[in-house]
């Protein structure tokens, strides 16, 4: 390729870059082992990927270093030239590390980063995608040489710290269980932590939110119609019909999360059979769209009929229904932001929430009482609307601060 192309892009990487603050960091930035030569970080789209790759650029090599090159393979540029050519002209330029951006976008990328991997011993790749169901379906020729980091959303603790509330540590299950009134109390010493939850239930949960203000639905409206009409079908290849259906699908889960599904009645109202509905609902699990809660540890490829379902996220409920039920919003919470910090969850017998394999949750309001899960040890209540908790009663928001 020619050097002024080379130089072109390489200038457009620094830019990026330069113009990255650095002033909050996911958490993810702090337990990635970046010395690894091959390092996928997936996430839904939104949940500010791109942001912590530059960061890392920025913070280890610095705003101009020419040893670490930036591209997103959404840039135009792709659909003529060729990355493996750009790579190579990378390397005798004496480039080191190269962070791509979006790889979701390049046709047979699995094979062309093994390709680079090999060809170019020298060079660390990092790169990142946000179809999740492309990312899962595509990188099975990778799985034996690459470290992959998954990116949920923002934790309530990391929200916290983007809002200028103060800095947390996250903190362990067990630590929480056993300190939490200390923990808690640190916290509401200083800011009005009720008020900022029920914020971060509405608007908080992607990062972006720092960017949109009043546009904040709409925005995780169109990521979802992005992810279920253009991710789905390259995946699946099916028709407009179904992607149809399964719009319609996560759109009569979000007004009726959680229940206890007559997934019969829900066929029936998809005009579709029992396959390809299973099959839906769990594409729409894999896409982080919902979280299916099983009486076992759930298996996205023993696609058994779940005991519940939720949206995946508070901010996604909000987005896409106006029957919201608060008793709803607790739950899905609580699964949301437990999942994600890497805990096992699975339905119970008796409460809401079995996790870890050890701790029974039940999640309410204030006036909540442990009359369904008394006798039972190491059960737990997880009240809204309180500060600080007591006991065996862990307010509810501490749960956000898990990761």
């Amino acid at each position: 390729m020619e050097k002024e192309e080379y130089y072109k892009i390489m200038d457009a990487s620094h830019r990026r870059v330069r113009e990255t603050a650095l002033n909050t960091k996911r958490f993810l930035m702090n337990r990635i082992d970046w010395r690894d030569r091959l390092i996928s970080i997936i996430g839904s789209r939104g949940t500010g990927k791109t942001t912590l790759v530059l960061q890392h650029i920025k913070e280890s090599f610095g705003a101009d270093s020419d040893e670490a090159m930036y591209v997103s393979l959404d840039n135009l540029w792709f659909k003529t030239h060729d990355l493996t050519e750009l790579v190579e002209e990378h390397y005798k330029n004496g480039g080191t590390h190269l962070f791509i951006d979006e790889v979701h976008h390049l046709k047979d990328w699995q094979i062309i980063i093994k390709n680079i991997y090999d060809d170019f011993p020298k060079i660390n790749i990092v790169y990142t995608g946000s179809s999740l169901l492309k990312m899962e379906y595509d990188s099975g020729d990778l799985s034996r040489r690459q470290i992959t980091y998954k990116l949920p959303g923002l934790s309530f603790r990391e929200y916290l710290l983007f809002e200028g509330a103060g800095e947390y540590d996250a903190i362990k299950l067990t630590e929480l269980i056993t300190n939490h009134i200390d923990i808690a109390t640190s916290v509401v010493e200083n800011i009005r932590v009720l008020k900022f939850f029920s914020d971060y239930l509405k608007k908080g949960y992607y990062p972006f939110y720092k960017e949109v203000y009043s546009g904040y639905d709409v925005r995780l409206t169109q990521i979802v119609n992005q992810i279920l009409e253009s991710d789905y079908p390259a995946v699946y290849n099916v028709n407009y019909s179904t992607v149809q259906k399964i719009k319609k699908m996560l759109y009569i889960l979000a007004q009726s999360c959680p229940q206890t599904p007559n997934m019969s009645e829900l066929y029936n109202q998809l005009e579709t059979d029992r396959n390809q509905g299973i099959k839906m609902l769990y594409t729409l699990a894999r896409a982080d769209l919902l979280n299916l809660l099983t009486s076992e540890k759930s298996s996205l490829s023993n696609m058994s009929r779940p005991d519940k379902i939720y949206c995946d996220n508070t901010n996604i409920m909000y987005a896409l229904t106006e029957n919201i039920n608060i008793g709803t919003v607790r739950e899905t919470f609580f699964l949301n932001q437990v999942k994600s910090a890497d805990y096992m969850v699975t339905y119970p017998a008796k409460g809401d929430f079995f996790v870890g394999g050890k701790y029974l949750f039940e999640v309410g309001g204030k006036k909540k009482s442990f009359e369904q899960i008394k006798d039972i040890p190491d059960s737990f209540l997880a009240i809204d609307d309180e500060e600080v908790g007591r006991g065996n009663k862990i307010p509810l928001w501490l749960f956000g601060f898990l990761y």
